[in-house]
């Protein structure tokens, strides 16, 4: 198996919205993986796609856009913006 079937169905969790001291970007969310603890295997996960699925089984399509900070969470932007229910609950990688 290649490593991007290995990583395919990972598990994550959507922690907060993307922000700064005065404005909050509702557009990008910080996500954080499974097994991912450096910036280094964050950086793998550029480029992927993720999933988040709603309470009526809507989904939401997104990918993930960049690394953030050293402890391997990731940005993540959504086609569809993800409703504020959203933060603490999981996220898949496609």
């Amino acid at each position: 198996m290649s490593k991007s079937e290995t990583m395919k169905g990972r598990k994550g969790v959507v922690t907060s919205y993307r922000r700064g001291k005065h404005l909050q970007h509702t557009n990008q969310v910080i996500l954080i993986f499974d097994e991912i603890g450096s910036r280094s295997e964050a950086a793998t996960l550029v480029g992927r796609k993720v999933k988040w699925i709603g309470e009526n089984e809507k989904e939401f399509l997104g990918k993930v856009l960049g690394v953030h900070g050293n402890s391997g969470a990731v940005r993540g932007k959504f086609r569809t913006n993800l409703p504020g229910q959203a933060i603490g609950t999981p996220v898949y990688l496609e």
